[in-house]
């Protein structure tokens, strides 16, 4: 009898930590279309219905010249890191006929950093997702601005195209999102020194009020 009490304690407490991980995981999906949305408000940001097609949010980015593309996002709020999602998240792309698509998740590959190409797709995490944005959405009006203005210029385009996808372009969202990350770092220190002078003067206030 307590080893069959046992096996449903178990059972009970995986499957409440499974519902606390989808819990989380839409919150995180919400979490980021809410900061594309405060973010990007020309743009249009609209949730990937259930069961269409893979991927959580799509953003279509409106410059200047009208629509210049769509990235599509995709959210994961997991313990571990999977492989397995990078080539789903490709065939979403395609499918959602997306020119980006970047995953977000709360885990990262091992040795990586707050963003990364890996096979097609950018990878970063939630901190990162504003500055991620900004700087795919600003690759994609420059693109479009480039294909308007060389119209029947193939050359031109397919050297935007090259760009695009080339380690110089990866590079400088690298250097962005490292600036940033570096930038934030010293914000959360100086909160916390502050944090701490505030706690030290409360102390001395109660001690002379105690006194």
């Amino acid at each position: 009898t307590i080893a069959s009490m046992q096996t449903q304690i178990e059972e009970l407490r995986r499957k409440a930590e499974q519902g606390s991980q989808q819990l989380q995981g839409e919150v995180q999906e919400l979490q980021i279309e809410a900061t594309l949305k405060s973010k990007f408000p020309g743009d249009t940001i609209t949730p990937v219905p259930k069961g269409e097609f893979g991927g959580d949010t799509l953003q279509r980015v409106f410059g200047p010249s009208g629509l210049c593309g769509t990235i599509l996002w995709e959210s994961k709020r997991t313990k571990s890191w999977s492989d397995g999602w990078l080539p789903k998240l490709r065939d979403d792309q395609r499918t959602a006929k997306a020119e980006l698509s970047v995953l977000v998740s709360s885990v990262l590959p091992k040795e990586s950093g707050p963003l990364e190409y890996i096979d097609g797709v950018w990878v970063t995490n939630l901190d990162s997702v504003a500055v991620v944005a900004h700087t795919l959405r600003f690759a994609l009006i420059e693109a479009a601005t480039a294909r308007q203005a060389n119209t029947g210029r193939q050359t031109k385009t397919e050297m935007v195209y090259v760009y695009l996808t080339g380690p110089r372009f990866r590079q400088r969202v690298e250097a962005i999102v490292e600036a940033f990350s570096s930038m934030r770092e010293d914000l959360d220190k100086e909160r916390k020194a502050i944090s701490k002078q505030w706690a030290k003067r409360e102390e001395q206030i109660e001690r002379v009020m105690t006194s």
